[in-house]
């Protein structure tokens, strides 16, 4: 699947901190510790409604992790899946009587648009489910010959399920207790009620094809030691262990998304992983953003009470004010968006970009330096925007004789903070 357009990030001289991050599964902010090349995956989206100000939130705190690294010299490999085939799509397409494929395809290419104009940096891989049905048929016929999976005993629809006992971890990413995950999983696209399952969380792998559901060949690019499932389509959470497994390989550094996904999604896709290659953890992070909100609810699909990054570019508002504004809450907040949180982010892009066009200002290394420490310590974002402010006030009063320090904080805040200063 094609990714959007790549960004391109100043290089700054030195370098910061190594990256602190907030990790779910112990509850703890730790160091990050890549090798040469950081390894990421970030769960994309389902592609039945445009991007609203949540997807938005989630995909510029990894964008910030992604930049961090680049500054401290990683290569970073970060690969992005897109779920184009899950009830939800079929469901809105059934809805508007619109054609599945279309509109996944639609609003995929609508995704890309706002990311590039976000100014996100593209992931490597931009994976789509459909794309990846070899791999992830393969995926399920080894765990199910492993015995990590089973089929329901139901004679029309033997649909294969995973054993979420098989790790003897299940639990850990999340550290929820069991009525919580199956409340959750109920909620969240899973089937705890579902006769036949060995236990309730166990987690959907392989959907048996139905009449007017799309379907595939179960035994696509199955390889040595995989069966032949038959025809279906395949659960959520296996698509992203598939897609990840076979391009960042048995562990990663981090893997990303909505506070919404830590349970069941990443604890189920580390399951898949884990039991398939036996290296524990999956992930060194599991990393979460948090929810915007409007109107005192969490901005989501299903409340109907979205605001939409197209929309605002349609009504001419600049990507990098909505990026500022997301930014000035920390990323593991629930915070609202409101029409002044917007404003002001707009006045203090307008702010920055008067102080960075003058021709002097005040000497720049400690601001880099602080941008560094601040974005370093879980992304403290509030921090490094409250240190640009403290800049560009200076700057705007004339203090300051360092020509070159108004092309270094366009570089520095375009490189850690990837918003454009070039008006």
């Amino acid at each position: 699947m094609q990714t959007w357009a790549s960004v391109d990030v100043p290089r700054l001289a030195g370098g910061g901190p190594p990256l602190r991050l907030h990790d779910t599964s112990s509850g703890r902010v730790r160091p990050t510790a890549p090798g040469s090349t950081a390894l990421m995956y970030v769960c994309g989206i389902t592609p039945y409604d445009a991007t609203h100000l949540g997807h938005a939130a989630t995909y510029l705190a990894f964008d910030l992790v992604n930049r961090v690294w680049r500054d401290l010299g990683h290569d970073v490999h970060y690969v992005q899946n897109v779920t184009d085939i899950d009830d939800p799509l079929l469901e809105r397409a059934a809805r508007d009587q619109d054609d599945w494929v279309v509109l996944g395809m639609r609003e995929t290419a609508l995704f890309r648009e706002d990311m590039e104009a976000l100014r996100v940096v593209p992931p490597r891989h931009y994976i789509g489910a459909v794309e990846a049905m070899g791999e992830i048929t393969e995926l399920v016929s080894k765990l199910l010959a492993a015995g990590a999976a089973y089929r329901v005993d139901d004679p029309e629809f033997p649909d294969v399920y995973f054993d979420s006992s098989v790790t003897g971890r299940f639990g850990y990413e999340s550290n929820y207790d069991e009525p919580t995950m199956l409340r959750l999983a109920a909620e969240r696209g899973g089937d705890p009620d579902r006769p036949g399952k060995r236990h309730p969380s166990d987690p959907l792998l392989w959907r048996m094809a139905r009449e007017g559901e799309p379907s595939w060949d179960g035994s696509a690019g199955s390889g040595a030691g995989a069966g032949d499932l038959g025809p279906g389509r395949p659960g959520w959470h296996v698509e992203c262990a598939a897609i990840a497994l076979n391009r960042l390989g048995p562990q990663i550094d981090v893997n990303g998304g909505g506070s919404d996904l830590i349970y069941p999604h990443h604890e189920c896709g580390a399951a898949h992983a884990e039991a398939f290659t036996g290296v524990h953890p999956f992930a060194r992070h599991y990393t979460h953003s948090g929810m915007i909100g409007l109107d005192g609810e969490k901005m989501s699909k299903s409340r109907g009470n979205l605001v939409f990054v197209s929309k605002l570019r349609a009504e001419g508002v600049d990507p990098n004010a909505v990026r500022l504004a997301l930014l000035a809450g920390h990323y593991r907040t629930d915070r609202p968006w409101t029409d002044a949180l917007l404003a002001d982010a707009q006045a203090r892009l307008a702010r920055w970009r008067d102080a960075v066009a003058l021709g002097a200002g005040p000497d720049a290394a400690d601001l880099v330096s602080r941008l560094r420490t601040h974005l370093a310590d879980d992304l403290d974002t509030p921090a490094a925007l409250a240190a640009v402010d403290g800049w560009a006030g200076e700057a705007l009063e004339r203090r300051g004789r360092d020509g070159r320090a108004p092309g270094l904080v366009r570089d520095a805040v375009d490189a850690l903070l990837g918003v454009a200063l070039r008006g």
